[in-house]
């Protein structure tokens, strides 16, 4: 299948690419390199051993995103472009309503003209809010506690409703829970730009001395250690859930689904993990919380184990070795 993939230079984009060449699809890549750089998708090319067509482009430019859905024969959309930073959403939510709303309406209408109908969609857990139960099944009540969330959950009722007004649309909606870790190569991984925002990236960066000390946003949650709880899912699982959710779609639909493992890790446990599989002090201090910050987070990911044929198989001391390894092979990113 001939797929476009958007912000296919990014973290979660080129692990996804890797293996969709594995699986013998065709990719072309489009990315405005904002959140991420060329040299990644050298990377991709290096681990699959095969040639990555590629534009530099942004999602939000119809006429752009026409032609290449047009000139590459595209049958179907993987779509990762977009901004993901929780702290940067509530400071400026135009922003992220720009590039993750406007930037998904102008990516459907070149879609809807071309004739193109297939999409997995990039969503995020952020869509339940607080959840008022756990772990978290795909008709829990949806509802946001920062603009980034709100921007994916408008995304997602965007979509709901093409599809109602459209049912021949094949739509998988795929919501992330955190993914880390890295390909095993140690080839790509996460390269955040600035400071990280995410846990595992900061951890790494100061088991390697690129940073002094991690932030702990709050020790005085309602959790086992004080720490807040989150989903782990390795990279290379979920990237495997996107593929499953391609190949899910030969048939009109429009289903979100859990990418997670359903284990929940303290902050405290994953910086314990990573000093032993690094063999370095990890140093921390305590701050406090976070705007828009949940207290736990973990999926119950049996529909997509019923649906998708898809589990993810990774635990938490693969994903810090492999993050680990990514980190020593390149200690400044790409």
């Amino acid at each position: 299948m001939n797929v476009l993939v958007t912000g296919g230079a990014g973290f979660i984009g080129t692990h996804t690419c890797v293996e969709l060449l594995k699986s013998n699809h065709s990719i072309l890549i489009i990315d405005n390199f904002e959140n991420s750089h060329p040299e990644a998708v050298k990377r991709v090319e290096a681990i699959t051993g095969k040639k990555v067509n590629f534009r530099q482009g942004d999602v939000r430019d119809i006429a752009f995103i026409k032609k290449q859905i047009t000139d590459f024969k595209c049958e179907a959309v993987m779509h990762f472009a977009g901004l993901k930073a929780v702290g940067e959403s509530c400071q400026n939510p135009l922003k992220y309503y720009d590039y993750n709303v406007a930037g998904t309406l102008s990516l459907l209408q070149a879609m809807q003209s071309c004739n193109v109908k297939k999409l997995v969609f990039s969503s995020s857990a952020t869509v339940y809010g607080a959840p008022k139960r756990l772990p978290i099944v795909e008709d829990t009540e949806l509802h946001t506690t920062n603009p980034y969330g709100r921007s994916k959950l408008i995304v997602e009722d965007i979509l709901r409703d093409l599809y109602t007004s459209d049912p021949s649309w094949h739509i998988a909606i795929l919501r992330y829970f955190n993914p880390v870790g890295a390909h095993k190569s140690g080839l790509i991984g996460e390269d955040p730009i600035g400071i990280p925002n995410n846990l595992m990236p900061i951890v790494a960066q100061v088991a390697s001395n690129r940073r002094e000390k991690l932030s702990i946003w709050g020790n005085d949650y309602p959790t086992k250690d004080g720490t807040g709880i989150r989903d782990y899912i390795h990279i290379v699982d979920l990237a495997i859930g996107h593929l499953k959710a391609l190949e899910s779609l030969n048939v009109a639909q429009c289903n979100a689904y859990n990418l997670g493992t359903g284990n929940g890790y303290s902050v405290l446990e994953v910086i314990k993990m990573f000093e032993h599989v690094s063999n370095q002090k990890i140093e921390y201090e305590i701050a406090s919380r976070r705007d828009g910050d949940v207290a736990e987070c973990y999926a119950d990911p049996l529909y997509a184990m019923q649906q998708l044929d898809w589990k993810a198989e990774r635990g938490l001391r693969e994903m810090c070795e492999d993050m680990w390894n990514w980190q020593i092979k390149n200690p400044t990113g790409y």
